[in-house]
């Protein structure tokens, strides 16, 4: 019975990533949320893992979920209230010559991805990007490709940055400051490499760009404000800034983040306007992987005798980092994530929280290799074809197979030398 449900669970589990990797089920509809809860009713419905297992702590992180849930609600805030707008505002309309431009965007969608959501700051500046490339009448396709890029490798930097570091942060409990103390000199780094490498591979659209902008007159192409409550602006602004310095003052992160986001609910905006906001169909995709990973860990994994990979546990960063930015390019980063958790709990204390960090900074920046790496990819490629703008497969890898390769090999080198 043991080994026949063993079987059932690797059969589901396999399918589960093999419809991640895809993206859908052939000849119906289904995204990843869908095939995340498919795989997770089977689990139970199969009988390979108890409706007690599945909703007990060590099933679902109920953590990560609260945590995740109230940053989606604080930066639904700041971006209904305009803070996006105003920054981008404030910042782009300062620079008029495309590289200078481009410098501004990726610095701005990395600061901003380092503490806020990533994908929710892709979401927020792709069509203001596409506004003032327009209204300047350059290319933007590098600018987009920045955006994309500099979110992801800027998320590297802290907890909050993107969903697999929110995984990663709660289950290592290492603490924010910390993690930021280690990864954020990364990221910055990753920051300079990524704007380096855009301008190289675009320098004869950059150079072109330079002089159509300069014929362009100043005055039409400002972004404009439109009418953001301004009482709802500051209360926002103000919720995040005392969110993130609580986060390093070491409270616990997810409380923090609720209690955030009930203090904002506090309003009289409607409810309704917020809960568009928040991505509930990666709420439910990570319910659905807690699921199924923690019914293959049950089932499968404990036979693997994972402590006694010598290779694995001797060499933990250069492993993590490889083996999580291949199946991140393959699956995406938050099932990799979730796969590699007991693979990292193996590794010996001493190295384990440096563990913890490698496999978070490989699983950001593998999300850079190609379009599909991120879902801050889709986001951009997605808003930008609306607006007819392509950003085809082959020209994302143009800029973002080297960026990747440099920042994985930055991140590699820089784990192996400062240890946690």
């Amino acid at each position: 019975m043991q080994v026949e449900k063993m079987w059932l669970t690797a059969g589901v589990f396999t399918l589960t990533y093999i419809g991640l990797a895809v993206g859908k089920l052939p000849r119906l509809r289904c995204d990843r949320a869908a095939i995340a809860f498919i795989g997770a009713a089977l689990m139970l419905c199969l009988g390979t893992i108890s409706l007690g297992d599945a909703v007990a702590p060590d099933s679902v992180d109920y953590q990560t979920l609260f945590l995740l849930f109230g940053m989606m609600v604080v930066v639904g805030f700041l971006r209904i209230s305009g803070l996006f707008v105003r920054l981008a505002h404030w910042s782009f309309d300062r620079f008029k010559n495309p590289k200078a431009l481009l410098a501004a965007v990726v610095l701005l969608s990395g600061i901003l991805s380092a503490f806020l959501v990533n994908d929710i700051v892709c979401l927020a500046l792709t069509p203001l990007v596409l506004h003032l490339t327009k209204r300047l009448g350059v290319n933007p396709i590098p600018h987009l490709i920045g955006l994309a890029t500099a979110a992801n490798v800027g998320s590297t930097g802290t907890i909050t940055g993107n969903p697999q570091n929110m995984i990663i942060g709660v289950q290592s409990h290492i603490s924010y400051a910390s993690f930021a103390a280690h990864l954020m000199p990364v990221a910055l780094i990753g920051l300079a490499i990524t704007y380096g490498v855009i301008a190289i591979v675009y320098r004869a659209a950059l150079a072109e760009a330079a002089i159509v902008s300069r014929q362009n007159g100043r005055d039409q192409d400002r972004i404009p404000h439109g009418k953001y409550p301004r009482r709802l602006f500051l209360k926002s602004a103000i919720v995040a800034l005392i969110t993130v310095i609580l986060f390093f003052c070491r409270f616990p992160i997810a409380l923090v983040a609720v209690g955030a986001a009930a203090f904002l609910m506090l309003s009289r905006l409607k409810p309704k306007r917020i809960y568009r906001e928040i991505d509930w169909t990666l709420l439910l995709m990570f319910i659905g992987l807690f699921i199924v990973v923690h019914a293959f860990q049950m089932r499968v994994v404990s036979h693997w005798h994972v402590e006694q990979w010598h290779l694995i546990l001797d060499h933990p960063v250069s492993f993590l980092s490889l083996a999580s930015a291949a199946l991140s390019n393959l699956v995406s980063n938050v099932p990799a994530v979730l796969l590699f958790e007991t693979i990292v709990r193996a590794v010996p204390v001493v190295n384990q929280q440096t563990a913890w960090l490698a496999l978070a900074m490989s699983s950001t920046f593998a999300g850079n290799l190609t379009i599909l790496g991120s879902v801050a990819n889709l986001i951009v490629v997605e808003n930008a074809r609306r607006e007819g703008v392509a950003v085809s497969f082959w020209e994302y890898c143009k800029a973002g197979v080297p960026i990747t390769v440099l920042t994985l090999a930055l991140g590699m080198g820089w784990l192996m030398v400062v240890h946690y």
